[in-house]
């Protein structure tokens, strides 16, 4: 868990740096050249990003809040895992998107949301939901949520910041050099900043399935959650998996590289049941992962560790 958290922390503070770079140049192009205005514009970004992050991710999600007696069944089980991992309840939903997934999010620990999609509803069992909702429970305990939702927005101002000088700067040729110059920096922060989002996610999926573990569930009702998730999105059309693709970070899985991982966990399923066992999951522990060099490349590119080396560490936790 320290690990994580300075993993984490060294993130924030290099992405914020980056952040108060960029500052300094827009600032130095519009002839502000005052220390304190730049840590002023640093901290409003990110006070703006720190109020508005979660209302943003309820309507891109569609998120429907639910009490006790809506959904008793799906209540029960985030408030007895909430117990065990010793937070508040967080305020629990149904997002009415069609990818069968789940997610966290929230300003904080009190502040904590959790929420499972429609799509997710009718293609795991209990055990697998409750796996699932621990892995989310423990992004909330380890409160990296609230560390996802600060970074993930920092690469969206720098790609705007980008189109802004790249393209109205050039059009209103004002100070033509330095704008140009300006926006092929944000660019470049935008590309460098988005590797270091997509990083901190990888790093945080690999400590939420463990905590996962802790909280009671069976890593192979975890796996097998995981593997059934991959699938369903692999079946779904493109179009509707782009629509939430700013958003995948918050995701148990990454929707947009189901179509790869699905051809390398089939050969998890040797009975062809649709879900990994506990005697399936640990034929894998003693078997080495190989990655292609695509496969590593996609990594690098993905909000999430590559599917396959994330259930092989499954295998290797005992309940």
């Amino acid at each position: 868990m320290l690990s994580l958290n300075i993993r984490m922390g060294i993130l924030l503070a290099v992405l914020f740096g980056i952040l108060y770079m960029i500052a300094v140049m827009v600032g130095y192009q519009i002839g502000i050249s005052n220390f304190y205005f730049y840590l002023g514009l640093s901290l409003v970004f990110m006070l703006i990003q720190y109020m508005i992050g979660p209302k943003l991710i309820e309507w891109t999600m569609r998120v429907k809040y639910i009490t006790r007696n809506e959904n008793p069944k799906l209540y029960q089980m985030v408030e007895g895992l909430a117990m065990q991992a010793k937070i508040p309840v967080p305020r629990i939903g149904i997002a009415q998107i069609p990818i069968p997934n789940a997610f966290a999010f929230g300003r904080g620990v009190k502040d904590g949301r959790v929420c499972v999609t429609e799509g997710i509803l009718g293609l795991l069992d209990d055990e697998e939901v409750r796996a699932v909702l621990g892995h989310e429970l423990s992004h909330l305990k380890n409160r990296d949520v609230l560390t996802i939702t600060l970074l993930s927005i920092i690469p969206m101002i720098m790609y705007r910041l980008a189109w802004q000088f790249l393209f109205y700067g050039r059009r209103r040729n004002d100070r033509g050099g330095n704008t140009v110059l300006i926006g092929v920096a944000a660019f470049l922060f935008y590309f460098i900043t988005n590797l270091l989002v997509l990083y901190g996610s990888r790093i945080r999926e690999y400590f939420a399935d463990r905590g996962s573990v802790l909280l009671g569930n069976r890593p192979a009702s975890l796996a097998s959650a995981l593997y059934k998730l991959v699938y369903g999105a692999a079946r779904m059309d493109k179009e509707d998996l782009k629509e939430f693709e700013g958003l995948k970070a918050f995701f148990a899985s990454d929707p947009s590289q189901a179509l790869n991982e699905i051809r390398e966990l089939k050969a998890l399923d040797k009975d062809r049941s649709g879900t990994i066992d506990a005697y399936e999951l640990a034929s894998l522990r003693n078997k080495k992962v190989k990655l292609t060099s695509g496969d590593r490349i996609l990594e690098v590119l993905s909000t999430h560790p590559n599917m396959l080396k994330r259930i092989k560490r499954l295998s290797q936790y005992h309940a």
